[in-house]
């Protein structure tokens, strides 16, 4: 039997989600054999059909199996629990875990607003994820895992969990147990850059004019032609050059937020004001136009009008469920754990 889906109520009509309570299923693991026999004989002793998570491959994958015959005749493919211990990075440890690039790059952003893997991530913490194979598959851990109902990240000091939820068109979606989105609607940086040489200040005496004054965003050096990109999705307010900015975008993001990008060598192909830009799209490339020593991004974010220090500001989140859909998440949450 596939995992069960949750129906979104009608006010969101068509909308599905995908889910189960990785917790309890990760629990469920280090059951004795005499415990689950326990447990069995209680069920079948009150007529209910229970069920066990039996190992299928060595260390790393686990099937919920029926626990009696008379269940295995209605038995279908169960889904599948699995784990690796990560040996050098998140994308070695989901290889071997059987995800392809898609889904890898899927969950990486998912992550990105809740771990930082290059920081928080280290050899000897493990990563686990719940997978309902299609009928008559076989899990091996080698092979190709699909989009995972649910998965969790284990470091040294918390545990990350997140949960599928797919919209009509079946676009993959994850999400918190409460249904808060930990997809970042912005990214932090828009570059690949080498260094802050100026920072976000008050008040600062400006290398150019030699005159003290706000330097309202950081400067970010890299090498001239560097790829700039889009922070969050947007429209083009103004493209062109300006006293000071030289060549310079700025993009009108979804309120309260607007970005800025300057002393820019070049515009990207094809970008006019009122053009619509989704984040990470690379719009300019660095360079030292206006009043710059040498080349660099002077990025500025600001937060109903008011410049923020893009290092530190906090940046928002995609859109969470509404909440009948969070109760609902949350509750077939709950009823799943009860079951498992």
């Amino acid at each position: 039997m596939p995992f069960p889906a949750f129906v979104a109520p009608s006010a969101r009509s068509g909308k599905v989600i995908l889910m189960c309570a990785l917790s309890s299923v990760c629990a469920a693991l280090i059951f004795s054999p005499n415990r689950a026999k326990h447990a069995a004989d209680q069920d079948d002793a009150a007529g209910a059909q229970s069920a066990s998570l039996n190992r299928v491959a060595a260390d790393t994958t686990y099937r919920a199996q029926p626990a009696s015959a008379a269940s295995a005749v209605e038995a279908a493919p169960q889904p599948v629990v699995r784990s690796a211990t990560v040996k050098s990075s998140f994308a070695e440890a989901a290889q071997r875990l059987g995800l392809d690039g898609r889904t890898t790059a899927l969950l990486a952003r998912a992550f990105s607003g809740e771990i930082d893997f290059g920081r928080d991530l280290k050899p000897g913490n493990t990563i686990s994820l719940i997978v309902d194979p299609p009928e008559g598959e076989q899990p091996e851990p080698a092979s190709s895992t699909g989009t995972p109902l649910a998965v969790r990240i284990a470091t040294a000091t918390t545990s990350h969990d997140l949960f599928l939820y797919r919209n009509l068109d079946g676009k993959p979606f994850y999400y918190t147990k409460d249904g808060a989105s930990t997809t970042p609607a912005f990214t932090r940086y828009p570059l690949a850059y080498e260094r802050v040489s100026s920072d976000f200040s008050l008040r600062r005496l400006d290398p150019v004019t030699r005159l003290w004054q706000s330097h309202d965003g950081v400067d970010l050096a890299a090498p001239a032609g560097t790829p700039v990109h889009a922070t969050a999705r947007g429209t083009v307010a103004f493209i062109g050059r300006q006293t000071g900015y030289g060549k310079v975008i700025v993009l009108r993001n979804p309120p309260p937020y607007q970005t800025v990008f300057a002393h820019l060598s070049r515009f990207a192909k094809g970008l006019h004001r009122g053009a619509q830009v989704h984040r990470g799209q690379v719009i300019g490339y660095v360079g030292s136009t206006g009043w710059a020593t040498g080349p660099h991004l002077h990025y500025e974010v600001h937060v109903d009008s008011v410049p923020k220090d893009p290092l530190t500001v906090a940046l928002p989140g995609n859109d969470p469920l509404d909440a009948t859909e969070r109760a609902q998440f949350a509750k077939e949450a709950d009823r799943l754990a009860a079951l498992l």
